[in-house]
């Protein structure tokens, strides 16, 4: 089975002017979505050319639809209804994963989405970053860390798998204040996570301190340090998806490392071998 990332073409409340105006500190929609760089195909031709692209060097048959750019709860009922039936119609897709903010999704939309759960396997994830909301502020997200517990207690409420983005390597957090992150993920128990190094996209706020020498970001060993760090306080359980991030070449900025993922999740399983550690050594169960 294979994520086919798929581009809904909606907007983001954080620039629209629902929330906010400027959108995320580091945010450059195309850097990290293919599908912004040209035009938006309809969700079934975007997810036959996925599975083209994705079969060049996987033999894998079952793909579930990512609805991955923008804040993909942010929208009409009737056209987030027939945005993913679209996708749950392809005859290769077998579920949904749907990314979007915790201070987006509407009781209805919830509703929604546990709907389509009892007939395909299906996730959200929200874009958490941190739980502490003087970096949220920094990171001009628009949203505190109370917005993630509501969006979270209302998704257990309608037994709706849950994802959460953390970044990872925040100017003015300690490695205590990402092990606090950590911590709470774990207590939430939840699903999935994603972990992001924090990476400068050409065209941002976040370029614009970065070139005045304002922000500096981890060095490779640094960040996995930090990696390891947070795996070991998460439950064993919990389903790691993804390491580091990165941007293509014509966006990035820095750092340069990040371009080599597959170097940094050597590292990174050099460091578990090197403490003789594994995700959840640290984990305490709170029953």
């Amino acid at each position: 089975m294979w994520k086919v990332s798929v581009d809904a073409g909606l907007g983001c409340p954080n620039v629209d002017g629902s929330v906010g105006a400027g959108g995320c500190i580091y945010c450059n929609v195309a850097s990290y979505s293919p599908s912004r760089r040209g035009n938006v195909a309809s969700i079934t031709d975007q997810i036959d050319e996925g599975i083209r692209r994705i079969r060049r060097r996987h033999d894998v048959d079952q793909f579930v639809a990512y609805f991955q750019p923008a804040t993909n709860t942010h929208g009409p009922l009737a056209r987030l209804r027939a945005l993913w039936e679209e996708a749950l119609r392809h005859p290769l897709v077998v579920g949904l994963i749907v990314g979007t903010r915790p201070d987006s999704v509407p009781d209805d939309v919830l509703d929604l989405l546990a709907d389509l759960s009892r007939r395909t396997w299906l996730s959200v994830e929200y874009g958490l970053q941190t739980i502490h909301d003087r970096s949220l502020d920094w990171l001009r997200r628009g949203h505190g860390y109370d917005a993630f517990l509501d969006a979270v207690e209302r998704s257990r409420r309608r037994g709706l798998r849950i994802g959460a983005h953390v970044i990872l390597g925040l100017p003015g957090e300690t490695p205590d204040h990402m092990l606090a992150t950590a911590r709470e993920l774990a207590r939430l128990r939840i699903d999935s996570v994603k972990l992001h190094n924090l990476y400068v996209a050409k065209d941002t706020p976040l370029a614009r301190l970065w070139a005045a020498g304002r922000v500096e970001l981890p060095e490779r060993d640094e960040y996995v340090g930090y990696v390891v760090d947070f795996l070991e306080q998460l439950a064993p359980e919990s389903v790691i998806d993804r390491l580091s991030a990165d941007a293509p070449r014509e966006y990035l900025l820095a750092p340069e490392w990040c371009l080599a993922k597959s170097a940094v999740r050597a590292a990174i399983e050099r460091e578990f071998e090197r403490r003789d550690t594994q995700q959840g050594h640290a984990y305490v169960r709170a029953d």
